[in-house]
């Protein structure tokens, strides 16, 4: 404590001189100008959008204070760029070869919000959300960006269970989120029980993030698309960097292989604990292993690790063909141990959960209007899990559960740049999904089947979309997608629409429509295993007992960026068919029935922001209302669904200078639904009081970041990044969840399970790159 307090006073010195400091002139000293744009930034609080391409590996040296219009003109002449000012504030950056930086200078021009939470995150005009890891200021509660729970931080993103996987996008759950890397669809997300995200974020170009008026070209899910990547041009140098945290450690490397030709990345990430826990590891351990034997006994043991590993290739045939290829391994691993001193017996589990996937990308330039993306992924997710039970060390039985899925997928599509204001997409791309699960159990050399099931389906469509900008009284976005289901013989059409209409200065409005279909979901398991972990099993259509389930959405809002200040207000309208549900846990007359039914779904998202230089703010608000109907529950009528959080606020003060960042914040929402549940003493019956009738107490979290940066040498390129950040500073004891296990068979009463939130929790990472 005493450190930090030490920490904080130093970065308050710094910001007593900043505001002493009037003369504005600054002084850059050989670093690059992607630095020296943050310098200017900081200096003359201006904001300065650019594409990354225009400014890769090129250095900027004055021997001489300068002000900002000097500054400029010398980039411009020695660098060959534009500078642009749209208003008093900001600078749009352009090369002076438009030709060839065509994309990114039509990328810029459809920014809406250009620092959304923090610098690093805009919102553009077709509704999507775009982050830049690299270039993300801090946020609170977050020492490095964590390219999931960075999501968390939006308004309508929520997470009742507090993972960075269990993502709930108004009002959907996590399963109905596309998580795509390098064109790779991912099944497995999360590292540490959803605690962390696979995707290592030093690598991570850039992350897209749609929850409305989704782009015809993704289909697959109905809540929202996580689009992540990483880079794509050819690397100019070698890029190295290295460093830890106190959860793992990891590595990458960036270099050209050919000039101008062919470069690789390679990255590795892995937990370090074997070595030595710290804290922080042991926190999250106590968070995911709470409730489960793994904890329930001083006589167990465990053996766990995650490990994330990728690589690819980038290659430019010439000016107009280049060629991707990525690579990207997903690995979780636990055994656990445990006996029972008296009765000799001996329990184990051994769970291996993995994702490995494959991604092949062709970009073709046919003209200065004519580009072509064609692209090959296929992807693997396993799941693999046994509960071994010993008696005097004699093997008497085996639960065995197994989940796979393989996703191949192929597509093209075609842009066309009519002119500077219009443009037309078309598209084809066809998909193989093949997911199978299993649950065994072999008692005394005996295996009975309990569950399984095996599908394949094959899904072909096409995609079109239409980008106009040149409309006086308004800009649109219309669009379509058409699926065909062979082995379901089903054909579905979803139109995807936005519009956006200026009504003064800074204030547009914004309105959304869509439809979607998804064949793949997440069910819970039927079964109560030992270790009660990774119980949720992908599963796919059958068109009988699982439907395809349908989502119908639209949305209205408002949003204002103007002199610091910005805000957006957003409702939305949902309404989803064909989603399912188990009768779990509770023992009647069609326990464990599989319901289909449908939902309906609003709510409101509201997000204010005002920056006052080196200081920036920002609260955000969401309601939601979730309500679900079955044929067979709570007598046909709508009940609350238990993943509601009807009220949500989370809100931030950072303060930012060019070396130093410090951010604190707070989150609260109110207490997720539950079933109220008694159980007669007499005959062991369960009496449910309705369906989440129940609430919990609220949720209640401050957060606390810091991050310092700092060179080796006035010369040198080697960098440096130190940070410590506090989850749960006040050690809030919140219930997250509440369950009922047991009561599978007659005469076992039910037993309630509390699970709650992490405790205060202290993080630190170091790293350097060069």
């Amino acid at each position: 404590m005493r450190n930090l307090i030490l920490f904080i006073c130093i970065a308050f010195n710094s910001f007593s001189y900043a505001q002493k400091k009037l003369e504005k002139v600054v002084l850059l000293d050989s670093i690059p100008v992607s630095e020296a744009f943050r310098v200017l930034e900081k200096e003359f609080d201006v904001k300065i959008s650019y594409a990354d391409k225009i400014v890769e590996g090129k250095i900027i040296f004055l021997d001489k204070k300068s002000q900002l219009k000097e500054i400029l003109d010398l980039l411009s002449e020695k660098l060959n760029l534009n500078f642009e000012f749209i208003n008093n504030r900001y600078i749009v950056v352009t090369a002076k070869d438009n030709f060839t930086f065509l994309n990114e200078t039509t990328e810029l021009s459809e920014v809406l919000i250009n620092s959304y939470l923090a610098k690093g995150i805009t919102k553009n005009k077709n509704a999507a959300f775009k982050i830049k890891p690299k270039e993300l200021e801090i946020l609170p509660g977050l020492i490095e960006a964590d390219v999931l729970e960075s999501l968390l931080e939006l308004p309508g993103v929520m997470s009742p269970n507090e993972t960075a996987t269990g993502l709930n996008v108004r009002g959907g759950t996590p399963d109905q989120n596309q998580i795509i890397w390098d064109g790779i669809t991912i099944y497995h997300s999360g590292h540490f029980f959803g605690m962390i995200s696979n995707f290592n974020p030093n690598i991570t170009n850039d992350v897209v993030f749609l929850n409305k008026g989704v782009n015809p070209r993704y289909g697959e899910r109905i809540s929202s698309v996580i689009n992540i990547s990483t880079k794509n041009t050819i690397a100019k140098n070698v890029n190295i960097g290295a460093g830890f945290n106190g959860i793992s450690a990891d590595i990458f490397a960036e270099t050209p292989i050919i000039k101008d030709k062919l470069s690789v990345l390679v990255s590795f990430r892995k937990t370090y604990h074997e070595l030595f826990e710290t804290s922080s590891f042991e926190k999250i351990e106590d968070k995911v292993f709470q409730s489960t034997e793994i904890h329930s006994t001083d006589y167990s043991e465990d053996i766990f690790y995650f490990k994330d590993q990728t690589i690819k290739l980038n290659y430019a045939s010439n000016k107009n063909n280049n060629f991707s290829v990525s690579y990207i391994h997903i690995d979780n691993d636990l055994e656990h141990y445990n006996e029972n001193l008296n009765n000799d017996d001996t329990y184990q589990d051994l769970l291996d959960t993995e994702n490995n996937g494959l991604s092949a990308t062709w970009n073709k330039t046919w003209n200065s209007k004519i580009k072509q993306t064609t692209a090959f992924s296929t992807s693997d997710f396993s799941l693999n899990y046994n509960f071994l039970t010993f008696k005097d060390d004699q093997q008497n039985s085996d639960f065995d559960k197994r989940n796979f899925v393989k996703n191949t997928a192929i597509s093209t599509e075609v842009n066309v740049d009519m002119d500077s204001k219009n443009s037309a997409l078309f598209g084809f791309q066809s998909v193989f999904k093949d997911v199978r699960y299993s649950f065994k159990e072999t008692v005394n050399n005996l295996q009975y089947i309990l569950d399984e099931q095996s599908n394949q389906l094959n899904t072909y469509s096409f995609f079109t979309n239409y980008n106009n900008r040149t409309f006086s009284f308004f800009d649109f976005n219309v669009g379509v997608r058409a699926n065909y289901y062979k082995e379901l013989n089903e054909f579905r059409v979803e139109p995807r629409m936005i519009i956006l209409k200026d009504i003064y200065k800074g204030l547009k409005l914004q309105v959304s429509a869509d439809i979607r279909n998804q064949t793949i979901h997440q069910i819970d398991e039927t079964l109560i295993s030992n270790l009660s972990l990774e119980n949720k099993l992908w599963r796919l259509s059958d068109g009988d007992n699982s439907p395809i389930i349908n989502s119908q959405q639209i949305t209205f809002g408002l949003l204002y960026d103007h002199l610091g200040w910005s805000f957006d207000l957003d409702t939305y309208f949902k309404r989803n068919t064909g989603i399912s549900a188990l009768k779990l846990g509770f023992l009647s007359d069609d326990q464990n029935q599989y319901n289909i039914g449908d939902q309906k779904i609003s709510g409101i998202d509201f997000y204010l922001k005002k920056d006052f230089k080196q200081i920036k703010t920002w609260i955000s608000y969401s309601f939601t209302d979730i309500k679900n109907k079955f044929p067979t529950l709570n007598n046909n009528e709508y009940f609350t669904a238990n993943n509601q959080i009807q009220h949500a606020i989370s809100s931030s003060i950072a303060y930012k200078t060019r070396k130093v960042q410090i951010a604190f914040g707070w989150k609260w929402h109110s207490g997720s639904p539950y079933t109220l549940s008694e159980t007669n003493i007499t005959n062991n019956t369960v009496f449910q009081q309705g369906i989440n009738t129940g609430r919990l107490p609220n949720y209640n979290r401050f957060d606390f970041s810091s991050i310092y940066h700092f060179s080796f040498s006035e010369k040198s390129k080697l960098q440096g990044k130190i940070g410590l950040s506090i989850r749960n500073l006040l050690d809030q004891r919140n219930l997250i969840t509440r369950e009922y296990l047991g009561n599978n068979t007659p005469n076992n009463p039910i037993t309630q399970v509390d699970r709650f939130s992490l405790r205060r929790t202290t993080n630190f990472v170091f790293r350097i790159e060069w």
